[in-house]
């Protein structure tokens, strides 16, 4: 396997750097470093998201035709590192990243013309609507109704742990069409504007404090049949196309790198008695090995850049990258927690973020530890769960 970039490809990297040198200011990075939820703050990721529209590099992924960058894969991921590298926002996904997709291979032309353009310049901020009570891994078992009635469906039922749906004016939902065949068979898949008469969205503040889920409600909400993405009943293979995106292609390692290196600065700092924390060979062992399994991680990327490269599919590499980048970010988090002590209080990034930096007890790095340690529980499940994934490794890798 050849893991070494191109000259043409170092060209690349120099272009990306100086532009994010150029157009990434340092009040952006703060407030990217800062983030502690799945998303960033919607301000900052749209201010980024206007900086990159403007250059053309905001969907790289995108058909050049739609607004894309005709870059390699091998340019795709060097944007991902040295975006990673730079503590740049990331983008909110749910639009350009997941539902885009889905439309270029499934939507109608109209719908093309209609969501396309307003997704790329943030005209339309979208959430998805795929768990609900009782239904989320075992995702095939949702009950949010659609019933045809002239030319509207007539959506009744709920979402929830809906990702920045306070934000958002459109929703894209999975709905049961049919209930007399296997619950496979039965969905399909909507685009429903967040304005319709009928739907509530209400807010769940998880443990850390934060506000970034919800519940949203759809009562009696009629929804023109026009905005049925692919055929009725059929949604389920439009949602396993979308989820493919949702779990990313890689480029995990290179945020990693940057979250250790913090880890150890903080470690650096912080003291076990009379001795920094980084000098205690328990400690330091444990950090040692988190860099060794980033390594590990950043192998496997390259080799799945390598398929992309020839024109594969990542496979179930997908699936084994996203295990291992959440696992490490999780002990990444546990330890910086343990190196922070007491000053990791509840809800203190919450105390900083509303004003009070001048009151802050602690060192500044302390903020955003524990909302950090706490939301990073989440990630094991949301997106496929750690089972799920498991068990898609074990019949794809193992042949079990």
């Amino acid at each position: 396997m050849n893991i070494e970039f191109s000259a043409e490809d170092e060209v690349f990297r120099e272009e990306v750097k100086n532009f994010l040198s150029t157009n990434l200011t340092d009040e952006m990075r703060r407030e990217a470093e800062r983030t502690t939820t799945v998303f960033a703050d919607k301000d900052l990721a749209m201010k980024w998201q206007e900086i990159l529209v403007e250059k053309g590099w905001a969907v790289p992924a995108w058909p050049v035709e739609h607004g894309g960058v005709a870059w390699t894969p091998n340019q795709k991921y060097i944007w991902g590192q040295e975006c990673a590298k730079s503590h740049a926002p990331g983008l909110i996904p749910l639009g350009l990243r997941m539902l885009a997709p889905v439309l270029f291979k499934y939507g109608t032309p109209e719908q093309k013309a209609e969501y396309l353009p307003k997704i790329l310049s943030g005209e339309q901020y979208w959430c998805q609507g795929y768990s609900e009570p009782g239904s989320g891994s075992d995702l095939s078992s949702l009950k949010t109704s659609a019933v045809k009635d002239g030319d509207d469906y007539v959506v009744n039922g709920t979402k929830i742990w809906t990702t920045h749906a306070h934000f958002a004016d459109h929703i894209f939902c999975l709905v049961r069409t049919d209930t007399g065949v296997k619950p496979q068979a039965g969905i399909t898949f909507l685009l429903i504007p967040l304005d319709m008469p009928g739907i509530t969205v209400k807010p769940i503040i998880t443990i850390a404090d934060d506000h970034e889920v919800n519940q949203v409600f759809f009562d009696d909400v009629r929804v023109p049949q026009s905005n049925r993405v692919g055929p009725e009943n059929e949604g389920w293979t439009v949602a396993k196309y979308l989820l493919e995106f949702e779990r990313g292609g890689g480029g995990a390692a290179a945020g990693i790198r940057e979250s250790i290196e913090s880890l150890k600065s903080v470690a650096s700092k912080e003291c076990d008695g009379q001795m920094p924390l980084m000098n205690d060979p328990s400690f330091a062992g444990r950090v040692a090995e988190l860099e060794i399994r980033n390594e590990a991680l950043h192998l496997q990327e390259l080799m799945t850049l390598e398929k992309l490269s020839k024109g594969g599919s990542p496979g179930p590499s997908s699936s084994l990258a996203k295990n291992s980048s959440v696992d490490i970010n999780q002990e990444i988090n546990t330890l910086k927690l343990e190196a922070v002590h007491y000053y990791g209080l509840p809800n203190a990034n919450k105390i900083s973020l509303n004003g009070h930096n001048d009151e802050w007890v602690g060192e500044s790095y302390s903020e955003t530890v524990t909302s950090r340690y706490i939301n990073s529980r989440a990630s094991s499940v949301f997106g496929g769960s750690r089972e799920v994934q498991k068990n898609i490794i074990a019949k794809a890798v193992l042949g079990l």
